[in-house]
Formats: structure tokens, sequence, C-alpha cells
């Protein structure tokens, strides 16, 4: 491709002028940038972590909660529990220990001497009086532990291991603390573990991969130069906006962002790198190789770098808080990359010259496939894209990808999603392994009940029909079992167990301000509902959205039909979580194709061509989500996607996907100005190919080692990603879309003309 100013602008010209001549101040530019990021940028670990700090305080069943220990004065559910447990059975010396640590706590707290963030204990054992489950008798005991919410996670958790601590008798089996804020922190210290594995493997792939491609040791470098510097630089610049907002930066966002950066770094250093050795080949001198490069991929380097900025922009457009949170940061971090790469990159081009692909040699002189004049019948053009510039074998590639393609979408169609199920972490950490055996002792549910709150006047004194209610609860599909007002627990915050009922210590006076399932002032009882699924896993989410379904029904079976019922717990939360991403689905979906599309009209001046484009990277996004259903639920046997995985996934590959679109038909945009449209599909598609392939191995390796992280969603992130963007690469990219510009023709340059073929070469391709 030759370089012309009058199409390329005179902008373009001056800057490739400026990287040559100023090498070195950029180079110092670049340093001093990274001085004022180290001296006045904060860095990202002091903005907060936790996936609590981006659901948003406006969810319903966080509200209900709240009007909950308002109303009844004493909270049911708990998210952190100590369990216990012997498979043969325990010892009632084992019980009374366990009442005796409860009640120390609770007549600590309740005489005004507690000096810790815990502030009750409930211990239960999986009693057939209490808990009607499994064919066990007395082998379980979960303790409830009610902490300080206004305490951090960490805190809270602290002070649960703390607790656990004092069960030091030979004789306690102690499994371990489980629950819901347990489980996250479990995996934000897994991601923080292993993060330095991932950026070390992420760097060792990339080195491999560029090293091979261009047969030097010095490109490698440059590209992780790069990387590492605009990784610096992305995060501190994350972390900066997340301070000035007052806001938070979720930990699973690190992983993705150390992937994203080293991925596009990459992207467009190989991009530069293929255009200068190019250039060397067909016997220019090193600066003038490296401003005809310039010249020639900035403008696409800048184009794709925008169009990925904007499509992770539109996040913002999501109603969830998670998806909101992730929209600024990754736009951050691409556009400071972006930045980092169009002023690093160029300018070490410039100082190297043809050190960059020491220790080879580049042989003067044109090879056939880079020649710009030849013709679609020479020998180096590619025998796969001579064929498709002819309209029947096009057709029938096009046919046979699609054929391909399509059936790869259908699993989507059994797609479920999970928030935050126990199966994401390691089978062996201590957390699963608790859960485990208060699932083995009650049911997988026991851990994080949903609260059913039935409102009205005087429902706390219709007796007959609240127990009706609480059958009908008991016997839909997916309930293990329901306690509530007239069941096997008493009307006192006691627990009950075997010989007799165990007091936990509350005093007569808290009992008489306090109802356990009936509100003291008459208009309000409650339910616990627990669940024969993991609470937030898909299954249990799909059983709460029945039971909420089928609720009006219930209650008038019951005789209830002019109350009122919310719901809160962690089910009930992660139901509403997933219920905004499905909304979010189809708001996010349109925007980002949108946006995508916008940019594709603008940068080829046409209307019909970035239709077909962007068709072609949403089937190979459906594709890839596809086959993540299927080996993650299908043959894995997991009940569901983490439901942002998704949604991550959708934008993070249509916005790079269109990365590789503008590399490859800008290519051809440009060969088509002085050629047939079939001589530039051979002249640019066998040329950009060899790049992008390059590119789409090394961004699938940089997400693919994201699995290193032991979480299930980091797992779903790396595949679907790594499938995704080889299907891109592989697949779409040099099959579907030349076969698509050959079928479409000339018509897809309309209105602008610049996918047409030269006029002189209009005739002739209108005859094949």
């Amino acid at each position: 491709m030759s370089s012309r100013p009058n199409r390329r602008g005179v902008l373009t010209e001056a800057y490739a002028s400026l990287v040559v001549r100023g090498r070195w101040l950029l180079l110092a530019l670049v340093g001093a940038m990274v001085w004022a990021a180290l001296s006045f940028l904060p860095a990202l670990a002091s903005t907060g972590h936790g996936l609590s700090a981006v659901i948003g305080a406006n969810r319903s069943a966080l509200a209900t909660q709240a009007q909950v220990i308002r109303r009844f004065g004493l909270p049911l559910l708990a998210h952190t529990a100590v369990v216990q447990r012997d498979p043969q059975g325990l010892d009632p010396r084992v019980l009374a220990r366990a009442v005796q640590r409860a009640r120390t706590v609770n007549e600590s707290t309740l005489h005004g001497n507690s000096s810790g963030t815990l502030l009750f204990a409930a211990p239960v054992p999986n009693s057939p009086k209490v808990f009607p489950g499994p064919n066990e008798r007395i082998t379980t005991l979960v303790t409830y532990l009610f902490v300080d919410p206004t305490a951090t996670p960490t805190v809270q958790y602290r002070a649960a291991q703390d607790y656990a601590a004092r069960i030091d008798h030979p004789d306690d089996p102690l499994l371990g603390v489980s629950g819901t804020i347990p489980l996250r922190l479990e995996q934000v210290r897994l991601i923080q573990r292993n993060l330095l594995w991932v950026e070390i493997a992420t760097v060792s792939v990339i080195a491999l991969i560029v090293g091979v491609n261009f047969r030097s040791v010095v490109a490698p470098l440059i590209t992780l130069l790069t990387a590492g510097i605009a990784y610096f630089l992305a995060v501190r610049m994350v972390a900066f906006g997340a301070m000035l907002l007052n806001s938070t930066v979720p930990a699973i966002l690190e992983p993705i962002l150390v992937a994203l950066v080293l991925g596009v770094t990459t992207d467009y250093s190989i991009f530069f790198l293929s255009g200068l050795r190019r250039r060397l080949r067909q016997g220019h001198g090193s600066r003038a190789a490296t401003r005809g490069t310039i010249v020639e991929y900035l403008p696409i380097v800048l184009v794709a770098g925008l169009t990925v900025t904007a499509g992770v922009l539109v996040l913002l457009v999501a109603q969830t808080g998670l998806f909101r949170a992730f929209g600024p940061g990754l736009a951050v971090t691409v556009a400071t990359t972006l930045v980092v790469s169009v002023l690093l990159v160029p300018a070490l081009l410039a100082v190297l010259g043809r050190w960059v692909f020491w220790p080879s040699r580049l042989s003067r002189g044109t090879s056939p496939e880079e020649e710009p004049s030849r013709p679609p019948s020479a020998p180096g053009g590619g025998w796969w894209i001579r064929l498709l510039t002819r309209r029947g074998p096009a057709a029938v590639v096009a046919v046979v990808v699609v054929g391909m393609l399509v059936p790869a979408t259908l699993p989507l169609q059994r797609l479920r999603e999970s928030v935050l199920p126990m199966s994401s972490i390691p089978a062996d950490n201590s957390v699963r392994e608790a859960w485990r055996g208060a699932a083995a002792g009650f049911a997988p549910g026991i851990l994080s009940p949903t609260e059913v709150i039935v409102t009205g006047s005087g429902v706390a004194d219709r007796t007959d029909e609240l127990a009706r209610l609480r059958r009908e609860l008991a016997a839909r599909p997916g309930v293990a079992a329901v306690f509530g007002p007239t069941g096997e627990l008493p009307e006192r915050p006691e627990v009950a167990a075997v010989p007799g009922p165990i007091d936990p210590g509350l005093p007569e006076p808290l009992r008489e301000r306090t109802g356990l399932f009936l509100a003291p002032g008459g208009d309000a009882a409650r339910f616990l509902v627990i669940f024969d699924a993991d609470p937030l896993g898909a299954l249990a989410i799909n059983h709460l959205d029945t039971l909420k379904r089928r609720m009006p029904g219930l209650l008038a079976a019951a005789g209830l039909s002019r109350t009122s019922v919310s719901y809160t717990g962690d089910t009930a939360l992660a139901l509403e979580l997933v219920n905004s991403a499905r909304g979010d689905y189809i708001r996010v979906a349109l925007a980002i194709a949108l946006v995508d599309l916008l940019l594709l009209v603008l940068f080829l001046r046409a209307l019909v061509a970035p239709l077909y484009l962007l068709a072609a990277s949403f089937l190979a996004l459906a594709a890839s989500l596809g086959l993540t259903v299927l080996l993650f639920q299908q043959f894995l046997g997991q009940t569901g996607l983490i439901f942002f995985i998704p949604f991550a996934v959708g934008v993070l590959l249509v916005s790079l996907g269109a990365d590789y679109l503008i590399f490859l038909v800008g290519d051809v945009r440009d060969a088509a100005g002085t050629r047939s449209l079939s001589e530039a599909l051979a002249v640019a598609v066998p040329r950009s190919t060899r790049a992008i392939s390059a590119a789409g191995i090394t961004l699938a390796a940089s997400f693919g080692v994201v699995a290193l992280v032991p979480v299930v969603s980091f797992r779903e992130l790396a595949f679907a990603m790594a499938v995704g963007v080889l299907i891109d690469s592989f697949v779409v990219r040099p099959l579907l879309v030349p076969a698509l510009i050959t079928l479409v023709g000339r018509i897809g340059g309309w209105p602008g003309g610049r996918l047409r073929a030269h006029p002189a070469h209009q005739r002739d391709e209108e005859s094949k």
C-alpha cells in the first residue's frame, strides 16, 4: 500500500515527520508521563474491592431487608456462619459448648459489654424438630453470626474467623466459616494471589508469539515495554478516576485489565511492526520505512482504538451497577493504551530501524505476496483468496462458514445465569468445604435462606391462613424447608434442639419488643424459605423467580389475597441482578451496535458494508457464547454462567472484532483505490491476515491465561474470549468477510464509493 498525502491527510504526514525527527523527545515525553503517574496518581489497590460496592443501594431486596429489621426488630438473615459436622452424630457436649459460646456473645451484647463487631450468635442443629431434611439426626450444627452491618466485609469475616477460633476443643468437629461474605472475600483473595501469575504468563506468551512471528528478540521487547508502561498508566488513571468519583474498582476487573492492556498493546504493536517489516523488505531506508508505516497505520490504529473505547464506554447505559462500574475503567484503559501505543511504538521504531528485527536479516526486494501491483492470479496471493474473489466460491464459503457458526449459537437458548455460586471457588477451599458440610446436613440453601414477608392489616393474627401459606410454600418445587409462623421453631428467639430448646440468652424485655416470625405491630409475618440449591446459583434463582410468579395464586389459596408480599436475602438480590442484566443485554447490545456502526460508516464512508460486517462480528460473538454455554453448562455440569460473563464478553468481542475489521477493511479500501475489488482483496487480505492472525493468537492467549485464576467466572471469561477471538481471527476475517465483500460487490461502498473498484476496473469486476 502506497502512502499518498492527499489520501492520508496533512496531519498524519506531519505526525510521521515529527516522530522521525523528534523520536527522542517522544521517548522523554513518555518517561515524563510515567514519572507524573508515579508521583501524583494513586495505586489501584487503594480504591477498594468487592462486588457489594457496585451492586447499588437501590435494590428492592436491600430496601426490604432494612424495612424488615425496623418492623420485626430482629434480623433472621446472616451472611456468615460457622459450620460443625460429624456424619456419625454430634456429641451432646458439642451442642452444649456451642450454646454456651453463643450465650456468652449474646449476653455481652445485650448488656452493652460487646467490644467487637459480632453482636449475636444463633446455633441451629439439624434436628428433625427443626429441619425435616436429610436422613441425618444431629450431625451438623450451623451457628449463624449476626455482625454489625456497618462493618466492612473484611472486618465481618475476621470476626467470624475469631469466633471459629474459640472452637478449640479436640472433640469439636469444626469445618470452618462460610456464607456469602466469606465466599466473596475468598474470591478476591484468589484473584489477588494469582494476579502475578497471570501477568507473568501473559508476558511470556506475548514474548513467544511476537518473537516467533517476527523472528526477533527486539520486537517482543518493544511490545512488552509498551504494554508495561500502558498498564502502569492505565491502572493509575483508573484509580484516580475512582478516587475523584468516590467509587470503588471491583477486584474482578484487575485480571481483565491485565489481559486487555497486554492484548490491545500487542495488536497495535504488531500492526506497526508488520508495516515496517514490509517496507524494509521493499528496500526503503529505515526512516522512510518508519514514516511510511506511521502514515499507513496511524489512522487505522486510531480509529480502531477509538472504536474499542467507545464500545466499552457504552456500558454506561446499563442499569446494573456492576456493568456501569466496568465501562469507565475499561474505556480509560483502552484510551490510555492507545495513547501510549501511538507515542511509544513509532518512536522506538524510528530509533531502532532495522535493529527492531534483529537477529533476522531482512532481505531487500519485494516478496511476491507483498507486491502492491500483483494481480489476483499471482501465486503469492494465497489460493483461498483467489477463490474468494469469484462469486461462486465466495457464496460456497459464506454458506459453509455461516452453516458452521449458526449451530454453535444454539446452546445460547439454554443459557442460565448464576451470580456467586459456591462452585465458583476451588473444591478444596475451606469456605466451600464448610458450605458442602452444611448442605449435606441440611440443604444447599441453609446458609442463605430467602425471607418472604407478608404484610397486611392484622395479618399476624390470621394463624390458620399463615399455616396454609407455609404448607403451600413448602410444597413448591425446589423448596427444601420453610420456617415460619406455626412452624417447628417456637415463637420466641430460641433454637429448638434435642432433648429440649436451646436458649441463646435473650432477656424477656427484648423478646417483647421483637418478633421472630410475627411483627410486634401485628401487620406483618415472615417465612424463611430454604431452597435445595446453591443460593446464588442459577437453580435457586430460577426457583425464586418461579415462586414469585406463583405467589398471587398461593396467597389466594391460603386466604391471604388482600396482603402484599416482599422478598429479601441473597437469592432475592441475585434474582434482581439477573433480571437487571437481562434487560441490559438488549439495551447495551443496541448501543454498542449503533456506536460501532457509526464509526464504521464514518471510516468507510459507506452504509451497506458496515451492516454486513457488523453482522459477521455478532455472529462470531453468538457462536463463542454458545460454545461457552455448551462447555460449562452441558459438559462441566454448572447450573449457569456467571451473569456478567455474556455481557463482558459481548462488549469486548464486538469492540475488539471491530479492531481487526478496521485493519482488514481499511487495507482493502485503500487497495481498491487503484484496482478492481477482486485485485484489492487478493493484495490486501493475505497481507493483513498474517498480522491479524498473530494479533489474534496473542489476544486469545492473553485472555486465555486469565484461566489461571481459580475462579469459575474467570475461566468462563477466558474460554469465551479466547474462542471468540480465534473464531474472529481465523474464520470470520480471512474467510467470511472477504466472501461477503465479493458477494455484495461495489454496492457495499454505497454511497461513498471507498469500497468500490477503481472505475477502470469496474467492468471487469461486473463480468466475474
